[in-house]
């Protein structure tokens, strides 16, 4: 489902603003010029506003306002999680590694949040510079992220020939790898080295270190914690590739017991309409 909400959210949604709202739209090259805030400068509100619809950019703006509360509620679990994560490999104050009996790592979460207050620079366009500082230099660490996911992946493809794993014996093989996690790695690159072209001209200093500094440091910090902890590339047959496997198994055993399905169902059938819809949305 992940994969099918991506193609509906970007590929379907990005043909549909294009056929909306022109690139040339008058009313979007006011908004974009004057630099009007908010919906104002929405291709979407615009396309709607020119077909005539009264009530329904309304309705578009609470939909993005929707989205954007629940992405920022998936990235404060996930950045919190990475956070814990990194401490219990000893590359983040053990400080983090504090959880309620719940299991949440109460200290993670109380300082990602504390970080994400920086959004409320919006409400002083004295500040929305700054503001955009921070978005330049998360925008490259995230595509290192997902670049480095997908090397780290390559790393398990080949660590899996080499001992003998077969497809047959996973649950679900990707089409097209490792080509296409190679083609992803390309493009990746070429985004990470492209990101700040329009700095060079005219020169911005500050635009080529906010457009830049997410690479350089993510690369300083892996070559500092290979020279500083001395740590070596593994061979592809001494790949660690079943540590921790008995666990999750065990965490997962619950649902699958009984039927993936069948056990989802039940879960959603103790619930009220209005909470069952919800879940399901997600």
């Amino acid at each position: 489902m992940v994969f099918w909400r991506l193609v509906g959210f970007y590929v379907v949604g990005v043909l549909a603003v294009g056929i909306l709202c022109s690139s040339r739209d008058s009313s979007l090259m006011n908004a974009l010029d004057s630099g009007a805030a908010g919906s104002a400068a929405s291709p979407w509100v615009i396309g709607i506003q020119n077909l005539g619809i009264r009530g329904l950019p309304d309705l578009i703006n609470a939909v993005i306002l929707l989205s954007g509360w629940s992405c920022g509620n998936a990235y404060l679990y996930s950045s919190s999680r990475t956070l814990y994560g990194l401490a219990r490999d000893g590359q983040a104050p053990k400080i983090f590694m504090k959880c309620t009996k719940a299991g949440v790592p109460l200290i993670a979460v109380l300082t990602v949040q504390l970080i994400s207050c920086v959004t409320f620079l919006v409400a002083s366009n004295s500040a929305v510079e700054v503001f955009y500082w921070f978005v330049g230099l998360t925008t490259c660490a995230l595509i290192l992220t997902y670049t480095g996911m997908l090397l780290t992946y390559l790393g398990w493809h080949y660590a899996k020939i080499a001992q003998g794993i077969k497809p047959t014996d996973l649950p679900y093989v990707a089409p097209w790898n490792p080509y296409a996690a190679y083609f992803a790695i390309l493009i990746g690159c070429l985004t990470m080295i492209f990101i700040g072209f329009d700095t060079f001209v005219p020169w911005s200093t500050q635009g080529f270190i906010t457009s830049y500094f997410g690479l350089a440091f993510g690369v300083v910090m892996f070559c500092f914690w290979k020279i500083f902890r001395k740590t070596k590339f593994i061979p592809s047959s001494q790949a660690d590739l079943v540590s921790g496997k008995k666990e999750i198994d065990e965490e997962c055993r619950h649902w699958e017991e009984g039927g993936l399905e069948e056990n989802e169902k039940r879960r959603l059938a103790e619930m009220n309409l209005l909470r069952r819809c919800w879940e399901r949305m997600w």
